[in-house]
């Protein structure tokens, strides 16, 4: 969204994306330009006139990462998240916390008006600061950040189960979930609660060096979103995948335009389909040497490619005979 057409209201933007072939959107619950979250969460007929304005297009989701990330925060970050929160509760992060978990709630609410059953969302950080053993944590530093973590999602995770609404955080660093180790920690600390599940994007794991494609092997049941975003990671003598604070032109690991960067789409989209996902497909897009619109452009026809029909039967079922067990026991020499 920007406050210039086509991207300053929901009826243009939504005109514009679906000439570029989109069959669906998005929305950011945080934004005003396009939506009232309070309205959504209190009146279907909100909702559906929400809906009305998409030019066709399905709503995918209501994204709540911002709300999400002031659930928790470290106080090293109060200043820089400030600019989430309404202005009257910058420098009151115990406020501007409880006003995160009424947000998420309000996103609970408006998801179920609009038949949404998944938000992907951010889980926010009290251990992030420590992400480098250096000065050694004292014991007991990261059980304890993930017990407080817990409990403050729990109620909102409860909420969430009431109305039949996943929550899928994105792993992300700068969030204390932004792996698979960090989010069995998390799952954990909720006592495996139900709807704590994945927004899956692999260009956070491209540039965290990990194995994006067996990720999905081992989490493809919490997987309940998905953000179709590239990046690529090159090796420097300079900096690695911390980066040396150099711009993101200059670092080794950055995010590209869909198709330009290392992901391999037809790998994600082939292991996404063998853990049984069914649900969007949703560009994010982000790079430093590509403009937007041309992004945007490329990004529909490039995930329409990347789509899987389910096959209605095996490719080597050429009888297609039903089982017979006197047969086999022949077949075997029994």
């Amino acid at each position: 969204m920007a406050d210039e057409p086509p991207y300053n209201s929901l009826p243009a933007i939504t005109a514009w994306v679906k000439s570029l072939g989109y069959t669906g959107v998005q929305l950011p619950s945080w934004d005003g330009r396009i939506m009232d979250l309070k309205k959504a969460a209190e009146s279907k007929d909100y909702c559906d006139e929400l809906k009305g304005q998409t030019n066709g297009l399905t709503v995918t989701e209501l994204a709540s990462h911002l709300q999400g990330q002031l659930v928790a925060s470290h106080p090293a970050y109060d200043e820089l998240f400030d600019v989430f929160a309404p202005a009257e509760l910058h420098g009151n992060p115990k406020e501007r916390s409880a006003w995160a978990v009424e947000q998420m709630k309000l996103v609970i609410r408006a998801s179920k008006n609009m038949g949404l059953p998944v938000s992907p969302s951010f889980s926010g950080a009290l251990l992030w600061p420590t992400i480098y053993p250096w000065p050694q944590r004292p014991a007991g530093l990261v059980e304890e950040g993930f017990k407080e973590l817990a409990a403050r999602w729990k109620p909102i995770l409860d909420f969430a189960d009431e109305h039949g609404v996943d929550l899928a955080y994105e792993l992300h660093p700068g969030e204390d979930l932004y792996d698979g180790a960090t989010f069995e920690r998390f799952l954990e600390a909720t006592g495996n609660h139900p709807r704590v599940n994945i927004n899956y994007d692999p260009s956070h794991f491209i540039l965290q060096c990990l194995d994006y494609i067996g990720f999905i092997d081992i989490y493809g049941s919490r997987i309940k979103a998905f953000h179709v975003k590239d990046a690529e990671f090159r090796p420097s003598a300079r900096a690695g995948v911390y980066g040396g604070y150099l711009d993101w032109k200059q670092r080794p690991g950055r995010f590209r335009s869909l198709g330009d960067g290392q992901v391999d789409f037809k790998q994600v989209f082939t292991r996404l389909t063998a853990a049984g996902y069914s649900s969007w497909a949703v560009l994010e897009w982000e790079c430093c040497y590509k403009d937007s619109v041309q992004g945007a452009a490329e990004g529909a026809p490039f995930i329409a490619s990347h789509l899987i029909d389910v096959p209605k039967r095996a490719f080597d079922d050429f009888a297609g005979a039903a089982s017979d067990t006197a047969r086999n026991r022949r077949i075997l020499g029994l």
